[in-house]
């Protein structure tokens, strides 16, 4: 049986992640794949319970430090329960989010790029997706899409203010630049159906 692979959709709030995932496991499973789709922070028992200390409460409620050292502990079980067993089974792994979503956030506070990397390593061995497919929209238009979204309250990271998202995008430009040959960024504006192809496109190399 062929390993599997793991693809994650990054992006700020409002490109269409959440959207574009269950459309390519939709493509995929087309194509006689067997797709797992999960998400951070999240995806296994252990990485949701962190996910609702995380996302819940006040601004403030963790400092930069501990945040990061939360996502880097939900991220480590989230890949030994969930993603690792699906790829050795030969399954297609989707996460919405994973860790350039670490780098891009909690990257704004206290910790280095070169810290939650470290992190990552050590709870995570390092270990990276076969392609990471950045989801890009304009500003406005992200905005009026996350603002649009029926019943999706804000979290406390996702209702930080414009300067800290701008930063945000900022971060994920500068990993599709530097690391081009794990991170596609793929243009996330027109209909929801053609961003499916172009997302297809992006990872045509690595299906069977």
């Amino acid at each position: 049986m062929n390993q599997g692979k793991f693809i994650s959709l990054e992006g700020g709030e409002g490109a269409g992640k959440s959207t574009q995932l269950r459309a390519l496991a939709a493509a995929l499973r087309a194509r006689g794949l067997d797709v797992v789709e999960t998400r951070e922070p999240g995806g296994s028992d252990g990485a949701e319970a962190i996910r609702a200390l995380l996302l819940t409460g006040g601004a403030d409620r963790w400092s930069p430090r501990a945040e990061a050292l939360l996502f880097a502990a939900a991220r480590a079980d989230h890949i030994e329960k969930t993603i690792r067993p699906a790829l050795v089974r030969g399954a297609w792994v989707l996460s919405d989010r994973f860790l350039d979503s670490g780098r891009a956030y909690q990257g704004q506070g206290a910790l280095s790029d070169a810290d939650i990397l470290t992190l990552h390593r050590i709870g995570s061995d390092g270990f990276l997706p076969d392609r990471t497919l950045l989801l890009t929209l304009p500003e406005e238009e992200a905005t009026g899409r996350a603002k649009a979204r029926d019943g999706d309250a804000e979290d406390r990271i996702g209702g930080r203010a414009g300067d800290f998202h701008r930063a945000v995008a900022d971060a994920f430009s500068r990993f599709a630049r530097d690391e081009g040959e794990r991170v596609r960024a793929i243009d996330s504006s027109g209909p929801a159906e053609v961003v499916t192809v172009r997302l297809l496109d992006a990872i045509e190399d690595l299906l069977p």
